[in-house]
Parts: structure tokens; sequence; C-alpha cells
């Protein structure tokens, strides 16, 4: 499954770069069964499996062990690598969270399926768990990659302009400016005049307030935070007030 990130696009590149290493920790090859089972039914009865507390405990500490001795805390580097649960019962997943994960030296993520894992592994093994949002996937590898794409974006040297990153839409707690490219003039729509004028310091301003209108219209309560944080400039604060009063969306 997590060939659509070891093949592809950015992450691909930076995985075949060796800037990023993958590896893999399959539950079925630390069972002791004929049958390779990794689940079973639920005490108390109810529908589906759960994942069984054996084979995951057995791949989590091969998996900290391999990161740890590879020069996190077998080195004395830093800390043993944290284990992250996929679920939607964890702490929404934010860009915040991503830069701080994509900083840490390795990640043990951990993948569940069927109705979930055994409760005990996440009490004794798990340090967080973290979610995409509020909806259920078959299972974490989708959502594990989702954030694996993020973080890995996040790392020095992988994207080819050192400051995409730090555009993207959350990284200043607001979203992302409108983007504009050829034809100037399409569906009777034309590019933004200042974006063609080369006065970059107009430039700047427009993608700024711009910015701010597109949060304002699309996530609000994202400028409600940084509000009430008082992390709003004057000249932000400004525009907001003229948002409000003229609500049209820019032409």
């Amino acid at each position: 499954m997590f060939s659509a990130l070891t093949e592809y696009g950015v992450t691909g590149r930076a995985i075949r770069q060796g800037v990023v290493k993958l590896q893999y920790w399959n539950p079925r090859d630390f069972t002791t069964d004929r049958h390779r089972t990794v689940d079973d039914r639920p005490y108390g009865g109810g529908p589906g499996m759960l994942m069984k507390t054996g084979p995951l405990t057995a791949a989590i500490d091969a998996a900290k062990t391999a990161l740890s001795s590879a020069g996190g805390a077998g080195d004395g580097l830093k800390s043993a690598p944290k284990v992250l649960y996929l679920s939607p019962q964890g702490q929404p997943l934010t860009q915040t969270k991503v830069n701080n994960l994509a900083q840490a030296e390795s990640v043990v993520l951990l993948c569940g399926r069927y109705e979930g894992v055994d409760e005990r592994v996440l009490t004794t093994l798990v340090d967080e768990e973290v979610s995409l949002g509020d909806f259920v996937l078959s299972g974490g590898e989708l959502a594990a990659m989702a954030l694996l794409d993020a973080m890995i974006r996040r790392v020095p040297g992988v994207l080819g302009a050192a400051d995409s990153a730090s555009a993207d839409s959350f990284e200043s707690g607001l979203l992302d400016h409108p983007h504009y490219t050829r034809p100037e003039l399409f569906a009777q729509q034309q590019v933004p005049a200042v974006l063609l004028s080369g006065d970059h310091a107009a430039i700047a301003e427009w993608r700024a307030r711009e910015s701010l209108r597109a949060t304002w219209l699309k996530r609000p309560e994202l400028v409600e935070r940084l509000q009430q944080a008082g992390k709003l400039s004057s000249k932000q604060l400004r525009w907001l007030a003229e948002f409000v009063s003229k609500p049209a969306k820019a032409q």
C-alpha cells in the first residue's frame, strides 16, 4: 500500500535519495500459530474482530529496537521513538503537530484494522493517538500515508524551493492565498492586475490580504482563534473590518 509514497512525487524522490527512510513491520511476522492470526473476537461479544496484543506488542518492540539501534536512543542521541496510533479517537492532526513530528529522528506509526486494537496495547505501548478527522477508515494505513506525506515535505531538502512549505496553508494559522497561472483570462475572469505589475511589495501585501480573506470566508473559526489570541496585526484587523463591511469576494 505504501508504494503510493515510495514511488511517486516528492516523497518518492526523498526516499530514493535517502533523505527519509521508511521501514515496515508486519504483525503477522510475529505470530506463533500456523495461520498467522493477528485478530480475535472481542470479550463481551459484539461485531467485528480486534487486533491481538501479542503480535502487535512484538512488532512495536521490534520497530523501537531497530530504530533506536540505527541512531536513536541506542547511541544516546535522542529519546526512544514515539509510538503513534492512527485512530479516529485521537487528537486532530494539525500543521503544528506535523512540523513537530517532522523534527523527530524517528517515529513508529501503528496502523489499526478491523474493530481496532486491544486497549491494553494502547495504554502500555502507545504514546499518542492521532486522528485525521471525525470519520472512520477501514484501516490506519491511509491515515499513516497522509501523515507521512505531510511530515516528509517538512524535512529540509525535500522540496525543490526552500520556502514552498513555509507558504503552505496553516503555517501562519491562515489558509494560503489564491494562486493564478496562464492564461491571463479564463472563463471571463482576469488574473488580478497586481500579480502582473512586477511590484513585489504590492504583490506580497495582496497575498497577505487575500490569505486573510480566504480564511475568513472558508474557515472563519481560524481567524477568530487568531483574533482571540491577539495574533492579528493592526493591518490585518483593519482588513478584517473591511471584509465584514464589504463581504463580497475579491475579483
